[in-house]
């Protein structure tokens, strides 16, 4: 009798799993971009904002970027998708990092950056051209720069934010 209620208890469980999964829409390409393009931002920009000023100046090696200016590279990137995103015709400029010298103008740059891109994504989700673009090809770029800056990280025996112990 017991197996009988498990197997009947189980049954019915298993009904209401599988009638709640498919009353769920799957998500769309551009709602998982538009996901995956926050995810990665945000956890640039939780480095941004952890990485200790003085070791903004840092580099790897002499010919490579500091970590600021990675971050300012990044922003860039955004920058572009946000205007592009729209439909605007613009060019990927590099904004120059000599701009910004201080982290707290370097954060600020990246949270509007990273803010005019969401704000782009949401208006236009499919980009200008029905294809993803410019939002997939930044979302890359960025996520490149990510394993950049967990190097730099690394180099300074730190932890990156999201590789630490959850509390």
């Amino acid at each position: 009798m017991k197996f009988v209620s498990v197997v009947l208890l189980s049954a019915v469980v298993a009904s209401i799993c599988g009638f709640a999964q498919a009353k769920r829409a799957p998500k769309t390409a551009a709602q998982n971009l538009s996901g995956d393009f926050d995810y990665i931002h945000k956890q640039i920009l939780d480095m941004a904002k952890d990485f200790p000023e003085d070791k903004y100046g840092f580099k790897l090696k002499p010919e490579m970027r500091s970590f600021g200016e990675v971050i300012v590279h990044v922003a860039s990137g955004t920058t572009y998708a946000a205007k592009a995103g729209m439909g605007e015709k613009v060019k990927w400029d590099e904004l120059d990092p000599t701009n910004y010298p201080s982290k707290t103008e370097i954060v600020a740059l990246l949270e509007k950056a990273f803010a005019d891109a969401q704000s782009a994504m949401k208006k236009n989700p499919e980009g200008p051209n029905k294809d993803l673009q410019p939002f997939l090809d930044v979302m890359e770029h960025s996520a490149e720069h990510y394993g950049l800056l967990v190097a730099y990280y690394r180099a300074n025996d730190m932890v990156p934010p999201a590789s630490r112990p959850k509390k």
